[in-house]
């Protein structure tokens, strides 16, 4: 799971999620948290982390940081039509690159050794959220990805929106360079999930810690997460897991994996019945405890069921 003759950590371009020595500027944000939270034993689905050496291998392979650079040069990040441009130009020449040969290789053997199951390809920005600025859902993910072929053009496509037009613009407009960006990709094995949704550990409106919310869909969480799914909501006692208050939403639609790869939206009749019943609630909320008390601040956490 290394690439070839390396001397150095940061030389690598593939670890185990949980490789102990691993840093935010190798693994990125997501990866590096999903690290620590198997450190402490918290059920994270098995993967691996391509790091930013993987990317920063592509660029040059595919010469493409002139392109980057050109593209952007003198670009208005208050034109939308400008940054769509933008973002089109660096993206098309991300999708007609090719990977090299021994870094696609790695890949493929990393995958074999996961056992080469249905896979969440995920980014993991080096560039994460501070507190004045949030660059939460502004790279991609995808879900059930399945065989090789479709793994290694999940991955290139995951790199390349690093250069959205919202992207751009927004570290344009904050201040933020270019230059010295980089992305690491966590692949995990998919969950297929009954049900998902996310847990704040503290309450996001009154903001006591004293109390949690979860909200649930069912299926996959990416129904919840893209807005098109009214979830059920809990307000939770902290301490013990207890349900509070809770309010049954529509849940019209769920979002769950098909065969052979890909995703299918279905219709749901379930207003009236709950997507994740009491005593996973609880659990659930005792995994956030930990997750908030190993960090040492509130969090939210996506989980499945």
């Amino acid at each position: 799971m290394y690439a070839l003759n390396v001397d150095t950590m940061t030389d690598l371009w593939i670890l185990p999620l949980d490789a102990p020595g691993a840093t935010l500027g190798m693994s990125g944000g997501k990866g590096f948290r999903l690290g620590a939270l198997l450190s402490i034993g918290l059920p994270v689905p098995p993967g691996f982390l391509l790091l930013t050496a993987a990317y920063r291998t592509y660029v040059a392979h595919n010469e493409l940081a002139p392109c980057i650079e050109s593209t952007l040069e003198k670009l208005d990040a208050q034109d939308p039509a400008a940054l769509e441009a933008a973002s089109a130009a660096i993206r098309g020449r991300f999708a007609a690159g090719t990977l090299p040969a021994d870094l696609a290789g790695a890949l493929r053997e990393a995958y074999g050794e996961l056992g080469a199951p249905p896979v969440a390809v995920r980014s993991s920005a080096t560039a994460e959220d501070l507190p004045d600025l949030s660059f939460a859902g502004q790279q991609d993910t995808f879900l059930n990805v399945s065989g090789e072929d479709a793994l290694l053009k999940a991955v290139v496509d995951c790199w390349s929106s690093l250069w959205t037009a919202r992207a751009i613009g927004y570290r344009a407009r904050s201040g933020m360079g270019h230059e010295d960006l980089a992305l690491a990709v966590v692949v995990q094995e998919m969950v297929a999930a009954e049900a998902a949704g996310v847990l704040f550990t503290a309450d996001p409106l009154s903001g006591k810690r004293t109390e949690m919310v979860l909200e649930a869909t069912l299926g996959l969480g990416e129904a919840l997460v893209s807005g098109q799914v009214e979830p059920d909501r809990f307000r939770i006692e902290a301490a013990t897991g207890r349900v509070l208050e809770r309010a049954l939403g529509a849940k019209a639609l769920s979002i769950r994996p098909q065969q052979g790869g890909g995703m299918v939206t279905r219709a749901e009749d379930a207003a009236g019945r709950q997507a994740l019943p009491d005593e996973a609630i609880a659990e659930v909320a005792r995994l956030g405890r930990l997750a908030a008390s190993f960090f040492d601040a509130p969090q939210d956490v996506e989980w499945a069921w």
